[in-house]
Protein backbone atom coordinates (compact mmCIF):
# COMPACT_ATOMS: atom_id res chain seq x y z
CA UNK A 1 0.00 0.00 0.00
CA UNK A 2 1.37 3.59 -0.77
CA UNK A 3 1.94 6.15 1.98
CA UNK A 4 -1.03 8.48 1.41
CA UNK A 5 -3.03 5.27 1.75
CA UNK A 6 -1.99 4.34 4.62
CA UNK A 7 -2.12 7.91 6.29
CA UNK A 8 -5.87 8.27 4.87
CA UNK A 9 -6.71 4.85 6.67
CA UNK A 10 -5.12 5.83 10.19
CA UNK A 11 -6.95 9.18 9.92
CA UNK A 12 -10.44 7.76 9.05
CA UNK A 13 -12.25 7.34 12.37
CA UNK A 14 -13.64 3.63 13.73
CA UNK A 15 -17.20 3.71 12.67
CA UNK A 16 -19.84 1.94 14.12
CA UNK A 17 -21.86 -1.00 12.56
CA UNK A 18 -24.74 0.82 10.45
CA UNK A 19 -28.14 -0.95 10.95
CA UNK A 20 -30.82 -0.93 8.19
CA UNK A 21 -34.31 -0.42 9.64
CA UNK A 22 -37.02 -2.07 7.26
CA UNK A 23 -40.74 -1.64 8.35
CA UNK A 24 -43.20 -3.20 6.69
CA UNK A 25 -46.17 -0.67 5.97
CA UNK A 26 -48.55 -3.03 8.13
CA UNK A 27 -45.84 -2.94 10.69
CA UNK A 28 -46.48 0.68 11.14
CA UNK A 29 -47.46 1.97 14.95
CA UNK A 30 -50.51 4.23 13.94
CA UNK A 31 -51.51 6.70 16.70
CA UNK A 32 -55.01 8.67 15.89
CA UNK A 33 -56.15 11.82 17.52
CA UNK A 34 -59.77 12.42 18.48
CA UNK A 35 -59.88 14.60 15.10
CA UNK A 36 -59.25 11.43 13.28
CA UNK A 37 -55.84 12.06 11.93
CA UNK A 38 -53.38 9.19 12.49
CA UNK A 39 -49.72 9.38 13.18
CA UNK A 40 -46.97 6.56 12.50
CA UNK A 41 -43.87 7.46 14.04
CA UNK A 42 -40.85 6.80 11.58
CA UNK A 43 -38.08 8.59 13.40
CA UNK A 44 -37.86 11.28 16.69
CA UNK A 45 -40.49 12.37 19.16
CA UNK A 46 -42.88 14.58 17.39
CA UNK A 47 -43.82 16.35 21.12
CA UNK A 48 -39.84 17.01 22.06
CA UNK A 49 -37.77 17.36 18.39
CA UNK A 50 -37.87 16.89 14.84
CA UNK A 51 -39.40 14.02 14.01
CA UNK A 52 -40.58 11.97 10.60
CA UNK A 53 -43.60 10.00 10.64
CA UNK A 54 -46.26 8.44 8.16
CA UNK A 55 -49.25 10.59 8.02
CA UNK A 56 -52.71 9.64 7.85
CA UNK A 57 -56.34 12.15 7.11
CA UNK A 58 -59.32 10.74 6.32
CA UNK A 59 -60.48 11.96 2.78
CA UNK A 60 -62.51 15.28 2.76
CA UNK A 61 -60.81 16.21 6.12
CA UNK A 62 -60.12 20.20 6.69
CA UNK A 63 -58.00 21.56 9.22
CA UNK A 64 -58.91 24.65 10.54
CA UNK A 65 -56.24 27.97 9.78
CA UNK A 66 -53.18 27.33 12.00
CA UNK A 67 -49.21 28.23 12.06
CA UNK A 68 -46.67 25.72 12.71
CA UNK A 69 -43.72 27.00 14.47
CA UNK A 70 -40.99 24.76 12.23
CA UNK A 71 -41.09 23.77 8.37
CA UNK A 72 -42.78 21.21 7.46
CA UNK A 73 -42.10 18.94 4.07
CA UNK A 74 -43.70 16.34 2.80
CA UNK A 75 -44.30 13.62 0.24
CA UNK A 76 -47.55 12.44 -0.73
CA UNK A 77 -48.21 8.33 -0.71
CA UNK A 78 -51.52 8.11 -1.46
CA UNK A 79 -54.56 10.24 -1.90
CA UNK A 80 -54.64 14.28 -2.74
CA UNK A 81 -54.11 16.98 -0.75
CA UNK A 82 -54.14 20.97 -0.59
CA UNK A 83 -51.74 23.34 1.68
CA UNK A 84 -53.57 26.84 1.17
CA UNK A 85 -51.93 29.94 2.32
CA UNK A 86 -54.46 32.45 4.06
CA UNK A 87 -55.29 34.99 1.54
CA UNK A 88 -54.38 32.90 -1.82
CA UNK A 89 -56.23 32.62 -4.06
CA UNK A 90 -54.61 29.86 -6.25
CA UNK A 91 -54.59 26.23 -5.02
CA UNK A 92 -52.46 23.53 -6.48
CA UNK A 93 -53.43 19.43 -5.61
CA UNK A 94 -50.73 17.82 -4.70
CA UNK A 95 -51.40 13.81 -5.27
CA UNK A 96 -49.03 10.83 -4.91
CA UNK A 97 -45.21 11.25 -5.57
CA UNK A 98 -45.92 14.68 -5.10
CA UNK A 99 -43.93 17.12 -2.72
CA UNK A 100 -44.99 19.87 -0.61
CA UNK A 101 -43.36 22.84 1.83
CA UNK A 102 -44.87 24.83 4.60
CA UNK A 103 -42.42 27.41 5.72
CA UNK A 104 -42.60 28.20 9.58
CA UNK A 105 -45.25 30.62 10.64
CA UNK A 106 -47.15 31.05 7.64
CA UNK A 107 -50.57 30.86 8.59
CA UNK A 108 -52.35 27.98 6.17
CA UNK A 109 -55.58 25.25 5.57
CA UNK A 110 -54.22 21.97 4.86
CA UNK A 111 -56.73 19.29 3.22
CA UNK A 112 -57.49 15.99 2.03
CA UNK A 113 -59.25 16.49 -0.92
CA UNK A 114 -59.22 13.31 -2.31
CA UNK A 115 -62.46 10.68 -1.87
CA UNK A 116 -59.98 8.23 -0.26
CA UNK A 117 -58.14 8.95 2.67
CA UNK A 118 -54.36 10.95 2.13
CA UNK A 119 -50.91 9.38 3.20
CA UNK A 120 -48.07 11.41 3.44
CA UNK A 121 -44.34 10.89 4.25
CA UNK A 122 -43.74 13.95 6.58
CA UNK A 123 -40.72 15.85 8.22
CA UNK A 124 -40.66 18.68 10.48
CA UNK A 125 -37.42 20.38 11.33
CA UNK A 126 -38.80 20.37 15.21
CA UNK A 127 -41.55 19.74 17.74
CA UNK A 128 -44.87 19.56 16.40
CA UNK A 129 -47.41 22.26 17.26
CA UNK A 130 -50.41 23.42 15.96
CA UNK A 131 -51.48 27.04 16.48
CA UNK A 132 -54.77 28.08 15.26
CA UNK A 133 -55.13 31.71 13.76
CA UNK A 134 -57.82 33.74 12.77
CA UNK A 135 -58.58 34.88 9.21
Amino acid sequence: MKPLALLLLAATPALADPAITLTPAGALDWETTPEGVAFAALSGDRWTEAYFAMVKLPAGTTSPPHVKTFNMYGVMIEGEMTHTALGADATTTVGPGGYYEVPANMPHVSACVSDSPCITMLYQDGAFDFLPVTQ
